[in-house]
């Protein structure tokens, strides 16, 4: 490994830690594509990719709950579901061909931008008319509680089980898709989605690397390079996020499914082609 590559790792895991702490993702979106154009094995890069994100989300979890953002529970009632349910998703993802599970996914993605915008609408009206009825309370100052659309047990048990499934079957880690199930099903608040969200990806991402390091599959060395630059920039995104206003993370959120459900895309044109 030459100096070259160890900067690009470095500033890679750097960057996904930072996305990590913003958008409560793995960060398997950036670091997967970038090992693959570095020369190594696609199996090699999602296991060592995998290494990357347990110490990057452990760090940035580490971190939210010392500032007290983190609900233990929330975690566990999220995450174990998702741990079984992505042994699922992995053994379907063997039966259907590889661009139609893109496609899918890629429509998944236009789903939950709309589904996050029609739950912002519901949850600002419903706010407003108990407002009114109750001598105009500001939004801000009801519990999420008031949100949640189920059972808050059977919620997180649906949340995880969905996430796990759905990271299973189309490769990709679940925050993409765990943060907008918990808005939609928990009433969550995106920051508190988020932060729940990296929670998670810290069981799950423990999960999948141990058992591509029974298979042999982990490079050690660029994993740490990575999870290094990773703990960085999971510190610091995970201090800046409680600052910034629900409505500019939103609009990040939204704007990352955009650009990945468009490289979705144009992966299943390649694989549809070829």
């Amino acid at each position: 490994m030459n100096v070259s590559e160890l900067l690009i790792l470095g500033a890679a895991g750097l960057f996904a830690g930072i996305l990590a702490g913003f958008l409560g993702i793995g960060g398997g979106t950036v670091l997967v594509p970038l090992l693959v154009a570095l020369k190594y094995a696609p199996v090699q890069a999602v296991a060592t990719s995998g290494l990357s994100i347990v110490i990057t989300a452990l760090s940035g979890s580490i971190q939210n709950w010392r500032m007290g953002y983190l609900n233990l529970s929330q975690v566990a009632g999220i995450g174990f579901p998702a741990v079984i349910t992505a042994q699922i998703g992995a053994y379907l993802a063997g039966i259907f061909p590889p661009y139609l599970l893109l496609v899918t996914f890629g429509l998944l993605l236009w789903l939950n931008i709309y589904l996050i915008e029609v739950r912002k609408r519901l949850t600002a009206k419903k706010a407003e008319e108990q407002g009114e009825e109750s001598g105009s309370i500001p939004s801000s100052q009801f519990s999420n509680n008031s949100n949640i659309l189920f059972n808050p047990t059977f919620a997180k048990i649906a949340t995880g089980s969905a996430a796990g499934l759905l990271a299973g079957l189309f490769g990709v880690g679940g925050g993409v898709i765990m943060v907008p199930l918990q808005i939609l099903l928990l009433g969550e608040s995106i920051k508190k989605a988020i932060q729940t969200s990296l929670g998670v990806i810290v069981i799950t991402a423990i999960s999948a690397t141990a058992g591509h390091a029974a298979r042999g599959n982990v490079l050690w060395v660029v994993g740490l390079i990575l999870g290094a630059g990773g703990l960085l920039g999971a510190q610091i995104s995970t201090r800046f996020l409680p600052r910034l206003p629900d409505r500019t993370i939103s609009l990040a959120f939204r704007s990352l499914l955009a650009i990945l459900s468009i490289y979705i895309f144009w992966q299943a044109w390649q694989k549809f082609r070829y």
